[in-house]
């Protein structure tokens, strides 16, 4: 099995593709090893202990290494995990029970940085689909990705996750790329807004 490494523009992290899907729907950002033990993966790589933050998206992995760590030390002990979780076909995430546990069908499990009115729901309607088709896809090619958070006067508010979330040039990218797509399309939007 060959897994492909690329950098990302985050010096900190590096993006992983196994040739296969990592996750069919959605993604999960681990930033801490504590949210880590939901995955065997990622809890793997965290103990490691240069990792800083682990990220699943479609079909990749990102990596976030500590600012003190040399990639040239770590990339062998991640590149060593990832072989032996995806050649022995290991479960992402630790089987669990949802015994006891009650979940708002509506709920996305994302908070949201703003109560939103009601009345801008077509707003959020288009924002939320120009995310999904163009932001999104964009982002992950970073391995990253960006999740909605809110839409109130005027103000979009997004989360960046894996590589973007602490990328140097995250604030360039959401100031001039994403921000500018989003007010060509959604003249509603006055500014984007990182949470």
């Amino acid at each position: 099995m060959l897994i492909e490494t690329e950098a990302t523009p985050n010096p900190l992290t590096r993006k992983y593709l196994p040739g296969r899907t990592v996750m069919a729907t959605g993604s999960r950002d681990f930033p801490t090893a504590t949210a880590a033990e939901a995955s065997p993966l990622a809890h793997a790589l965290f103990a490691i202990g240069d990792v800083d933050g682990v990220f699943f998206g479609r079909d990749f992995i990102s990596v976030s290494a500590k600012p003190a760590a040399a990639w040239e030390e770590l990339e062998p002990d991640v590149l060593s995990i990832l072989l032996d979780h995806f050649v022995t076909d290991a479960p992402l995430f630790a089987p669990g029970t949802a015994a006891g546990i009650a979940i708002d069908p509506n709920d996305d499990g994302a908070a949201m940085a703003v109560e939103e009115d009601p009345a801008d729901a077509d707003i959020v309607d288009q924002i939320k689909e120009l995310i999904e088709t163009r932001v999104r896809p964009a982002v992950a090619q970073d391995g990253g990705d960006i999740v909605y958070r809110g839409y109130a006067h005027g103000t979009l508010y997004l989360a960046m996750q894996g590589a973007c979330s602490g990328c140097p040039s995250s604030a360039v990218t959401l100031k001039r790329g994403i921000e500018g797509l989003i007010k060509h399309y959604v003249p509603e939007v006055q500014t984007v807004e990182a949470v």
